[in-house]
């Protein structure tokens, strides 16, 4: 018996192993010319793709493949002369000839790993990407008070939604504040009014703010209320104990933004509704807002109790990909397809697919129903609890490790872009809000105090706002990644085996380039046909470090995102409500120097008397140079400073 001996080698056994990896051999040349041709064929025509984040990835395979190519030939070259130079017992110049070889090829290896491990990495810091959108482009919002909350966490009999925990008060600037920032105005009143008309201008209805009749929906997000979830009782509204304290939308925000709408918009409230079509409105959130306001439509799945029920329209959504061929036509509920506006109100969470702000709060903006009843032309399926064959939306999500598989990677279709890009839905949206008071660590987790400065172990007390719905999603994707960066990348499951290759953020990138995406999708979720694409969404980026949350219009640039940061009370002098008092400000009280204001043009009336005069001009100087600024890495609440 042979023991610590090597086996003796069976020649056919090696031949095969050889000729079943001898593809291997081609895989570089193969990847580094396919990579070469699609660059030349995209960015030739379009020299701007080459900031394109899928031509980021494929430069670098390029200049590999084309600098492989070269010491190819060159290595070829040197190797006939050294030949030569033997033959001739130069042995000098052989020597020298080697040396520059060793040279070279260590040259054009040396940053080889470095570039292979950024093609590793699919997107990485990048310049921004898409067409900015609003009032002021690319403009999102971020207000910020720690007053707003004061809750002991989950030793407290308290419930974090209670006025005790979360301070309405507070909350009430800060929805005002927000809506300010947005459209750069010094009252709620001008903002909406700017708000309504730029909104109108984009899409082609003229310079015309919002009219009394017109409706407007408000898509909350109630997940965590699930009619299918079982967690909210379907007879009595009740939400279990056990899950009272998971995130739902504020009930005090959702109580501000409606006294903006009916008492400074102007809308009847029985032209508005409010919910969630695949969720239910549970008690604790309809005693605190209904009494107020108990003409206001409260949609959810169930419809009972006084809540109005979520049904069917006539208006399709269609998905762009050949994978919802055959599936059961998708349409939207009556109350999104009838209103001429909505404000998609997300939550800041994590998710099994990394995040789930704005874009995916419009999951929940399609009824996906097992009740037979509600599609009565449509049979249940045998075995599925009547629930219909509609197309799996979450099939589009980056989800890693699921069976069936999902969609981890970069470049391929994402469901998300054709509810953001729907004339009807994400088209109608006028206002995107993200609450961020609770930040939630998965989707149907409860609230986590925040590490990130300026939270510094409390909760992130937030709200941000922005007519740009890419530009939201990217600076809520970046606070939800600095935080947790293992759910952004693994999703719940925090092992490689989940690792989501970069596709949290790959939606983003897809409606940011709708009109020429990477995954090379034609988004045409209205059906209109092959004449047009859907144009760019918003635009996407990400901010220079987590400490100071500099974007590309915060450091000086006319492209990109601006995040605005300000506190719920105003800097006096903050014409434009961009957290500073500065030349801008002195230049439109000039601007309206002695003129009679009325309620729309009162930017510069700080003191509301109706003309702007030296009373406004003292105003103006009491807050000369005031910043709005973050909090400081010691967690100080000092929001604002003299410069």
């Amino acid at each position: 018996m042979q023991t610590n001996e090597t086996a003796p080698c069976d020649g056919c056994q090696c031949a095969s192993r050889r000729r079943k990896h001898r593809w291997a051999r081609w895989a570089f040349p193969i990847t580094g010319l396919a990579a070469l041709v699609w660059f030349l064929v995209r960015v030739v025509p379009k020299p701007s793709r080459a900031t394109y984040p899928c031509q980021r990835v494929a430069m670098p395979l390029a200049s590999g493949f084309v600098i492989w190519i070269a010491a190819l030939v060159t290595s070829v070259s040197v190797s006939g002369r050294i030949r030569r130079l033997v033959r001739g017992s130069r042995v000098a110049l052989v020597g020298i000839c080697l040396v520059t070889a060793a040279i070279l090829g260590v040259a054009s290896l040396a940053d080889f790993p470095g570039r292979f491990s950024a093609t590793g990495e699919p997107w990485g810091p990048h310049e921004p990407i898409g067409q900015a959108k609003g009032i002021h482009p690319g403009r999102v919002v971020w207000v910020h008070d720690p007053d707003a909350t004061d809750w002991d966490g989950y030793d407290s009999p308290e419930r974090w939604w209670q006025d005790g925990c979360t301070d309405p008060v507070v909350v009430e600037r800060m929805v005002s504040q927000a809506i300010r920032g947005v459209a750069g105005r010094a009252s709620d009143a001008a903002a909406w009014d700017a708000i309504f008309r730029h909104f109108n201008n984009s899409r082609g209805k003229g310079d015309v703010s919002y009219h009394p009749g017109e409706k407007i929906a408000v898509k909350i997000n109630l997940t965590t209320c699930n009619a299918a979830g079982g967690d909210v009782n379907p007879y009595t509204y009740d939400k279990k104990s056990s899950v009272m304290n998971r995130i739902d939308n504020s009930p005090q925000i959702s109580l501000s933004l409606l006294r903006q709408l009916v008492h400074i918009v102007g809308v009847d409230q029985s032209d508005i509704t409010i919910g969630d079509p695949t969720g239910m409105v549970p008690n604790h959130y309809w005693e605190m807002v209904h009494p107020e306001f108990p003409d206001v439509h409260y949609l959810d799945n169930y419809g009972g109790s006084g809540r109005t029920r979520a049904e069917f329209s006539d208006v399709p959504l269609y998905w762009s990909t050949p994978e919802a061929n055959g599936k059961v036509q998708d349409y939207l509920p009556t109350a999104f397809a009838e209103a001429d506006y909505i404000v998609n109100f997300a939550i800041l969470k994590g998710h099994s697919s990394g995040i789930t702000l704005c874009a995916k709060n419009h999951y929940g903006s399609l009824i996906r129903t097992p009740d037979r009843y509600r599609r009565p032309e449509l049979p249940g399926l045998p075995g599925q609890g009547m629930r219909y064959d509609y197309y799996n939306m979450h099939y589009s999500l980056p989800n890693a490790g699921q069976s069936p598989p999902w969609s981890p990677g970069t470049g391929r279709h994402r469901a998300l872009v054709d509810l953001m890009g729907h004339s009807e839905l994400g088209g109608k949206t006028v206002l995107h809000l993200i609450d961020g008071l609770f930040g939630g660590y998965y989707w149907e987790a409860h609230p986590y105090k925040w590490n990130l400065p300026p939270f510094n172990g409390d909760w992130p007390s937030s709200i941000f706002a922005s007519q740009d719905p890419v530009a939201i999603d990217s600076v809520g994707y970046d606070f939800v990644n600095a935080e947790w960066p293992d759910v952004v990348r693994y999703g719940r499951s925090p092992s490689p085996k989940y690792d989501m290759q970069g596709g949290a953020e790959d939606y983003l990138h897809e409606a940011a380039l709708a009109n020429d995406p990477c995954s090379g999708t034609f988004y045409d979720p209205d059906h209109a046909g092959d004449v047009a694409r859907l144009e760019s969404l918003g635009v996407h980026e990400h901010w220079d470090n987590e400490i100071d949350k500099q974007y590309s219009r915060n450091l000086g640039t006319s492209e990109g995102i601006e995040l605005v940061l300000l506190h719920s009370t105003a800097i006096e002098g903050d014409f434009d409500s961009d957290g500073d008092v500065d030349r801008r400000d002195l230049s439109a009280l000039c601007e309206n120097w002695l003129q009679r204001m009325d309620l729309n043009d009162s930017e510069a009336d700080l003191n509301g008397d109706g003309s702007v005069d030296l009373r406004d001009l003292a105003i103006l100087g009491r807050g000369w140079k005031t910043v709005t600024t973050q909090q400081s890495p010691d967690g100080s609440r000092d929001t604002q400073r003299r410069m």
